[in-house]
């Protein structure tokens, strides 16, 4: 007999009657601005595809030539025999595009996270000293060590600054920030962050997923849009979200490499990426550094629709990048908003608890460069549509 599932009946139970419960909708076409999700036309606002080059010809045509040359996979991991020229020539591509001596290719950006933070922490000699609003990878690799713990007030640099003076005699010590965060759209202080490191003799990891092809000068990222370069130990990237493949990256010294690709398990342990997945990485970073039109778009839309929502009345929060979060209040009203938006055309899904507060769900609006004035005048108009028949604005 197989063992007693019923409880995992319960819990889910639980949740559709919270409804907390994830509903999953079907994209039937490429992830595009116009697109069909369960059959129904859309305007797509809830993808991280901000530089809409998921189907950029140079990045489709470089996944499909690489995999007709060298296979569907590429047979190993990297530590024994899937170390391609092809995952060699992307790294170098990330280091130089970045400014920084070395990058590591992993999985996922969630793998980086998880793989990378129990390497540079042993026991409860260190200290993580990590943002309360980071992401849940973080989360989960922080869990991963025996290190104490310690957890800052969001974006507070004083409440930090605190907890290093009060452990200043802890052996090592690892400040971690999400650089965008991905619920709310603000920037972490990563200038007054690194100046205190250097101070406490810290070392700083970011996790950039969200600022890579977004932050920094043509999408270089938060550590250029600070201009740290050398300053931050450990970068964290995503190929998945701007650069519209899949993947993480790892950027930063060469000896910071050498440490990963001895001692990061998620790396040692992963098949390296498909020959047509480095390739299409490499080509989306040569489009970010040679297009920059597509970067420059991006920040357009970001600005023009986050401008004609607050002159409406929304509440966009403390966004500063192309995650707009309209806020609702009350997951209820999330909820629909969400659902007479789809109706309309309209494909916005809300955040509620307990991914964020219970007083502070939303509907998170993902601009891309994709977007065309049309489509943007569409949406905004159709929020203040929805918007004043559900008494938000």
């Amino acid at each position: 007999m197989p063992g007693d599932k019923s409880w995992m009946v319960e819990k889910y139970s639980n949740l559709v009657e919270q409804g907390l419960d994830w509903k999953l909708k079907a994209l039937e076409t490429a992830s595009e601005p116009r697109c069909i999700v369960d059959g129904k036309q859309n305007i797509m606002l809830c993808a991280n595809n901000y530089l809409n080059l998921t189907t950029h010809e140079k990045v489709v045509n470089a996944m499909v030539d690489a995999t007709k040359k060298y296979g569907a996979g590429s047979g190993s991991v990297r530590a024994i025999a899937g170390n391609m020229q092809l995952h060699e020539d992307l790294e170098s591509t990330i280091a130089q595009f970045k400014g920084v001596e070395a990058a590591l290719t992993y999985s996922a950006g969630y793998t980086a996270n998880v793989g990378l933070i129990p390497t540079l922490v042993e026991n409860k000699q260190d200290l993580i000293i990590s943002d309360e609003l980071n992401h849940g990878s973080i989360i989960d690799g922080v869990r991963l060590t025996k290190a104490s713990r310690a957890v800052y007030q969001h974006n507070d640099t004083d409440a930090l600054e605190n907890i290093l003076k009060e452990n200043k005699s802890s052996r090592r010590k690892l400040i971690i920030t999400d650089g965008v965060f991905s619920m709310d759209g603000d920037i972490a202080p990563l200038d007054i962050i690194a100046e205190l490191a250097e101070q406490y003799d810290a070392m700083v990891m970011v996790d950039d997923c969200h600022g890579e092809g977004v932050l920094g000068d043509g999408g270089r990222g938060i550590v250029d849009h600070f201009k740290l370069q050398g300053k931050i130990d450990f970068e964290i990237g995503s190929f998945s979200k701007a650069l519209g493949v899949q993947g993480g990256v790892l950027s930063g010294s060469e000896t910071v490499k050498k440490h990963a690709i001895n001692h990061s398990r998620s790396w040692l342990l992963s098949g390296s990426q498909p020959p047509g997945v480095a390739a299409a990485q490499k080509a989306a970073i040569e489009v970010l550094r040679d297009e920059p039109e597509h970067h420059k778009k991006l920040w357009n839309n970001t600005e023009y629709f986050r401008n004609e929502m607050q002159s409406l009345g929304f509440d966009t929060g403390v966004s500063e990048t192309p995650i707009i979060p309209v806020m609702c209040g009350e997951s209820i009203l999330a909820k629909k908003l969400s659902e007479e938006l789809y109706k309309k055309g309209i494909f916005a899904l809300p955040i509620v608890f307990p991914m964020v507060a219970k007083d502070k769900a939303r509907i998170r609006c993902m601009i891309s460069s994709g977007l065309t004035k049309n489509d943007l005048d569409l949406v905004i108009g159709t929020f203040s549509e929805v918007g004043k028949q559900l008494g938000i604005i």
